[in-house]
């Protein structure tokens, strides 16, 4: 039975070659489409799944205003909280950011990007698998360090590292352990090493000063609430009583007046796709990218699958006598749905491995798309590709086979099957539904594309053209003090000013299409003010053009100007309600200091965000933040950019920072590439609008192909009797047209509501108006008549006795 079934398939396949190519192909799209999105959606669910403490370990975030979630903590809250707690078994503190910086052993010197400073029981809350030592002996003190083992071979090469002593920020460590970096985590450190415990034994008193990450392992993770809610209390005693009565208030009058920190728990299996915070040391994942990704996918294959369903209803009409001399010879009903739901699983086993073929070649533009190194394979994508088959075999297998087996035998024997109006609604259902996804992704794309260039060509608040910005090393050590940061900086900015072509040279707490790396809370009056605070040079806000709206600049002409006075941004004084904030005085951590001029709005992070209220003073104001001092800004002249780079650079090398690699970037691009995942996002649709838009017209070609045919004999004739060209194209493409009108119709109101859901994560975006709908419309209309006209003309430009000499 399966030979003769194999046999009648090949006959089949040899009598409709364009047509079931152009299946399998449309079939493999589709297929490849689902691979792509499970391999993505595969790769963030793996993030910390394999951390068997996965749901007992929760970061601390904490809610600081309506809109405004932080993943850090002060340094009093994890005593406190595990001494408050019964529920709280241990806590760890952890940095914020990955540190780049190099690594001695004798002469050899290796740069390290990823280095994250944490307290000794970092392993039990991340237990990577260990090569040498042990998770108990990894990080014992503060002198020693315990290193990934890629780290471990660049700086030993296949000797031991357990026991060897590094020189990393001018203190000596000993290597305590080596551990296996094979796993995705919220943290994938290169090494890591155990300074925090001095800056946390520093700020021990301060519980406003939120620069930590901290991480609680729990003993009930059902009882997570009642830890909130002595987390509550604890900011409540800490905080709002002492910050009241400092203020001279009662508490419940400073909440009204200010709010209050509210703190909760993530746990550690959800942070990756779901934390409400920026987000942990790796960069976050965007779950509703992952969403729009699967749910596109599944749309292409669906379409694919809806193509196929009406190039096999289509064609069994030819196959329609096949089926009623089998009935007649005993087949039954099931063996002919068995026998057509196997033809299709052949058909989907070729697209799986055409499909399988498009991802291989495509991988490595999809990993480039998406910042990742995935790669096929894995006993979990196995079984999601069999599901895959399994299910395509199933939709596009058993609608088709049902239609062909219900076939009448006696009216098919008789030969006038071919005149029944069966299967033509199934058929022409479907097609309005390849008609409405086809006008989803023609207008979605457009909208799309109009809000990226709307962020391209929004006023930023600031010109960046050829200026540069380099990454600057800070100094570190226990002996380092904040005026030294800041002397050696301008000895730095000296030198630079010296070589020919640089014209300006500032620096700034903030790097561009970041943020800002301190944010505090001021008070004016009973107003709080919860704003980015950026230390800046002199000179830094004229060299990039960020405009003064009231008041005046910055300015070393100004000896208070390093001490106690501020520029605040066009948010800020909205906040403030003051028509002119210029000489009011707000309480700065505690400090009086004088507000001296109002800048206008201009964006740090990227232009889907909305613009904070931001302060803006000398370093000198606040010498601390001298820790922010990493990047150094240069306007060189862009005749000699060149020169004026090999000389900087030649420089930076031989004075500044020899043991590492000179590294610059221009502000415009690096802007740029803070938004760039909505760029990708806009690509990523244009991309699968052309994907969808082949589909559908390959369905829409095969359909209108076996239509036409079916009708020759009425066009023969009509020609016949002196029928136009252009009446016959008439009568064979309104159809379509009607099909195309209502399947716009359909997807009109679902593609405005999702289309305006996803522009909700801008704060600047466009307002869909009636033009994306319009162009859609026309441009769905214009390739149906194409598709459906050229196939028609064929038709009447056919002899007509080859259709009417046996008539």
């Amino acid at each position: 039975m399966i030979i003769n079934w194999i046999k009648i398939f090949i006959y089949h396949l040899k009598q409709n070659k364009l047509f079931s190519f152009l299946n399998v192909l449309g079939l493999s799209i589709g297929i490849a489409g689902v691979i792509f999105a499970t391999l993505y959606w595969n790769d963030e669910q793996s993030y910390d799944a394999w951390n068997p403490d996965k749901d007992n370990v929760f970061l601390v975030a904490n809610q600081m205003s309506e809109n405004s979630f932080w993943a850090s903590s002060s340094a009093p809250i994890g005593a406190a909280i595990k001494e408050k707690s019964s529920e709280v078994a241990s806590y760890c503190y952890l940095s914020g950011n990955y540190e780049s910086d190099i690594i001695r052993f004798k002469n050899k010197k290796v740069q390290s990007s990823k280095i994250v400073s944490a307290q000794k029981n970092f392993f039990e809350f991340f237990p990577f698998e260990f090569v040498e030592g042990s998770q108990e002996s990894a990080l014992p003190d503060e002198n020693s360090i315990s290193l990934s083992e890629d780290l471990a071979l660049q700086i030993f090469g296949k000797e031991t590292a357990l026991g060897k002593e590094v020189l990393f920020q001018n203190k000596k460590l000993i290597v305590r352990s080596v551990y296996k970096m094979d796993k995705k985590s919220s943290y994938n450190p290169s090494c890591v090493v155990n300074f925090i415990d001095l800056r946390i034994r520093k700020t021990i008193d301060q519980w406003g000063n939120f620069q930590f990450v901290l991480f609680l392992k729990v003993k009930n993770p059902d009882k997570v609430s009642l830890i909130e809610n002595d987390l509550k209390k604890l900011y409540y005693d800490n905080m709002t009583v002492r910050y009241a009565k400092e203020n001279g208030i009662t508490p419940a009058q400073y909440i009204e007046k200010y709010g209050t920190t509210k703190p909760f728990l993530e746990p550690l299996s959800t942070v990756r796709l779901h934390t409400k915070t920026g987000g942990l040391i790796e960069e976050n994942g965007n779950f509703q990218f992952l969403m729009i990704m699967v749910g596109l996918s599944v749309l292409i294959l669906l379409l694919s699958i809806v193509n196929y369903i009406n190039s096999a209803t289509a064609n069994a009409i030819k196959r329609a006598k096949e089926v009623g001399v089998r009935k007649v010879m005993g087949s039954s009903k099931s063996n002919i749905i068995q026998q057509f739901v196997f033809e299709t699983g052949i058909l989907s086993l070729f697209s799986i491995l055409f499909a399988l073929v498009i991802v291989e070649l495509s991988l490595p533009y999809y990993n480039d798309f998406l910042n990742k190194t995935i790669i096929v394979q894995g006993s979990q994508f196995y079984v999601q590709l069999i599901i895959i088959f399994s299910i395509t075999v199933c939709l596009a297998g058993v609608f088709p086979a049902i239609y062909v087996s219900n076939f009448e035998t006696l009216k098919v024997l008789k030969g006038n099957f071919g005149r029944s109006k069966s299967g033509v609604w199934l058929r022409n259902g479907m097609l309005i539904f390849q008609f409405s996804i086809a006008t989803f992704f023609i207008i979605g794309s457009y909208i799309v594309y109009q809000q990226i260039d709307y962020m391209n060509r929004k006023d930023l608040g600031f010109k960046a053209n050829q200026i540069l910005s380099i990454s600057y090393r800070n100094v570190y050590g226990e002996e380092i003090t904040d005026d030294f940061r800041f002397d050696r900086y301008s000895t730095i900015k000296n030198e630079l000013l010296r070589i020919p072509g640089v014209k300006q040279v500032a620096s700034a707490g903030f790097a561009f299409g970041g943020s800002a790396k301190s944010t505090i809370s001021y008070q004016y009056k009973d107003l709080s003010v919860d704003g980015d605070n950026i230390p800046i040079d002199f000179g830094m806000l004229e060299m990039m053009q960020i405009k003064i709206v009231k008041g005046r600049y910055l300015s070393p002409k100004f000896a208070q100007d390093t001490i106690n006075t501020m520029l605040i941004n066009e948010t800020a004084t909205r906040l403030l309600k003051e028509k002119n904030p210029i000489g009011k005085k707000v309480n700065w951590n505690g400090k009086e200091i004088t507000i001296v001029g109002v800048v206008k709005d201009f964006n740090i992070g990227n232009p889907s965000e909305s613009i904070p209220p931001v302060s803006l003073f000398h370093f000198k104001t606040n010498s601390w933040t001298t820790f922010a001092l990493n990047n150094i800004y240069v306007d060189a002249d862009s005749k000699t950019m060149d020169k004026t780079l090999a000389d900087i650079e030649k420089f930076w090398l031989k004075k500044v920072d020899p043991d590492y690699p000179f590294s610059y970037d221009f502000v415009d691009k690096e802007y740029k590439r803070s938004y760039s995942s909505f760029v990708k996002q806009k690509n990523m649709f244009s991309l699968l609008n052309v994907v969808v838009i082949l589909i559908a017209l390959f369905g829409l070609f095969c359909l209108a192909s076996f239509s036409i045919e079916r009708r020759m004999k009425a066009i023969a004739i009509r020609k016949t009797l002196g029928a136009e060209t252009t009446i016959l194209l008439k009568e064979l493409s309104k159809q379509y047209i009607v099909f195309c009108i209502a399947g716009f119709l359909i997807t009109l109101f679902p593609t405005y509501y999702l289309l305006n859901k996803w522009l909700e994560n801008f704060a600047y975006r466009i307002e869909i108006s009636i033009y994306p709908f319009i162009i859609g419309f026309i441009a769905l209309l214009s390739l149906t008549l194409l598709v459906v006209l050229s196939r028609a003309y064929q038709a009447t430009r056919v002899d007509v006795l080859k259709y009417l000499k046996y008539e």
